[in-house]
């Protein structure tokens, strides 16, 4: 009997049960890896993947398969994405001891979670479970992804090609196992039953992990708003938010989805992105949007996810030229009543006009209020003043400053942020962290505490409470 016959013979409590029983057996056995077999391991599985040949075949069979996003894109993820992520942690100490703080006395020696349940969302099927992969086992876990239905045969693809090299490494395959026939219940079983749930996917997935029993590292929504000021460059500008606004046809959380431009600069910064490819829609063109995109219950239409320009206006009955890559809607308001304040995972992006940057501050919270707040907010501008200032109005986990939103929040090689597909958005998104989630996130930490050399004495309530003894009385 074949595995996916089997498997369809057990209840999703069973099935994952056994997945997991082969998951722990497998960790265990590289528990007390070195740093070098552990590296060596991880540079195996993104070799694997991202190879000349078989990246090109995996990003055209990623959009054949899901029929989200486009070549260039998929094959960005994983051909240089994937080595990003490599790059950025290859050096990292992750076994024995990782810090030592001689003032405190502490030692820091870092320990494996065990079993990692991961979800990988369709619109990110190809770099998702390479990159949570190698986080995993870069502390020494194993890890099971759970793919969206839609991609499960490119997260199969993905995770075979894994799981040989890992083999040929001398290690059990069964450090990355993927689920074959994705469903609901198999995804919360394994979430019930795992150690450690990473959850990137829709909303109502990122709930069902906090819901599991068990500790989970979840993403909020993205809605990214980005705002140009009067002292940026604006040829730069544009560039740059056509690059974010294109990248897999808008399939990232980090996407453009709102761009506020200051008054001073806002007819000019207009023509720009007009010129990039851009497109102006009119009330009734807008109205026609508003239509394909959302129905009446202002559920997003999901079959205009990621999709070219043209196909969209085909869809809306629009009539637009052919060099159209995206859409511009002019808008004013946020909230349900004003759809296009909210994310759209498509070419289309709403445009706001500021006053000046204080205006543009309130408009990303009242937009964000809506959808996207933690997530992230971007700004072009070269007035550290201004920068500075929308970074500590702004209810946000990163601002990008003159970069492309979509292919930075997540690390770049042009940035110091780390490399990961994975964005947490603190409380404001209803996370338990703000990090650009990593191996740090996936292992346990032991403590050392020794006696310090000099024990510290307690201050004097005259140094401890000063002038407040007094008010107080």
């Amino acid at each position: 009997m074949s595995d996916s016959a089997h498997s369809q013979s057990l209840t999703p409590a069973e099935e994952i049960a056994a997945l997991i029983q082969r998951s722990r057996a497998a960790q265990r056995q590289i528990e007390h890896y070195t740093q070098a077999q552990v590296d060596d391991l991880i540079r195996a599985m993104v070799w694997a993947v991202a190879k000349p040949g078989v990246a090109e075949e995996i990003a055209q069979f990623t959009v054949d398969e899901t029929q989200l996003g486009n070549y260039e894109g998929k094959f960005l993820k994983i051909q240089r994405k994937t080595r990003a992520t490599l790059m950025d942690i290859i050096d990292d100490k992750s076994v024995g001891i990782l810090e030592e703080d001689r003032e405190r006395n502490i030692v820091k020696i870092a320990k494996p979670m065990g079993v990692i349940g991961a979800l990988a969302p369709s619109t990110n099927p190809e770099a998702t479970p390479v990159i949570k992969a190698i986080h995993a086992v870069k502390g020494r876990n194993s890890i099971i992804v759970a793919p969206h239905p839609r991609a499960k045969l490119t997260n199969k693809k993905i995770c075979d090609l894994m799981r040989d090299a890992i083999e040929k490494m001398g290690a059990p395959a069964d450090l990355v196992i993927a689920i074959e026939i994705p469903s609901l219940e198999t995804t919360n079983e394994l979430m019930k039953q795992c150690d450690r749930v990473l959850a990137t996917g829709g909303g109502a997935m990122v709930t069902a992990a906090y819901s599991s029993g068990t500790p989970a590292l979840g993403v909020g929504v993205g809605n990214a708003v980005i705002t140009v000021d009067d002292t940026a460059d604006l040829d730069d500008a544009a560039t740059k938010i056509h690059m974010s606004k294109t990248l897999d046809l808008a399939a990232s959380c980090s996407s453009d989805n709102s761009v506020i431009l200051v008054d001073s600069i806002y007819d000019q910064m207009l023509e720009k992105l007009k010129a990039k490819g851009g497109y102006l829609c009119n009330s009734e063109e807008k109205e026609k949007l508003r239509n394909t995109i959302w129905d009446e219950a202002g559920h997003l239409n999901t079959a205009i996810v990621a999709q070219p320009a043209h196909k969209i206006a085909s869809m809306a009955g629009l009539d637009v030229p052919a060099t159209t890559e995206f859409y511009i809607v002019i808008e004013e308001g946020w909230g349900a009543e004003f759809p296009f304040s909210g994310e759209k995972l498509s070419v289309v992006m709403a445009l706001y006009r500021a006053k000046d940057i204080d205006h543009a501050i309130e408009l990303t919270n009242n937009i964000q209020s809506y959808q996207g707040q933690g997530h992230s907010c971007g700004i072009y501008s070269n007035s550290d003043d201004n920068i500075m200032k929308l970074a500590d109005a702004t209810r946000t986990s990163r601002v990008m400053v003159n970069q492309p939103q979509a292919a930075s929040n997540s690390g770049n090689l042009w940035n110091g942020m780390r490399q990961t597909f994975s964005l947490g958005c603190g409380s404001w998104g209803g996370n338990g962290t703000n990090n650009n989630i990593s191996w740090r996130d996936l292992i346990n930490e032991t403590w050392i505490s020794k006696p310090l050399d000099q024990p510290k004495e307690l201050a004097s309530d005259e140094v401890l409470f000063g002038d407040v003894m007094k008010k107080l009385g």
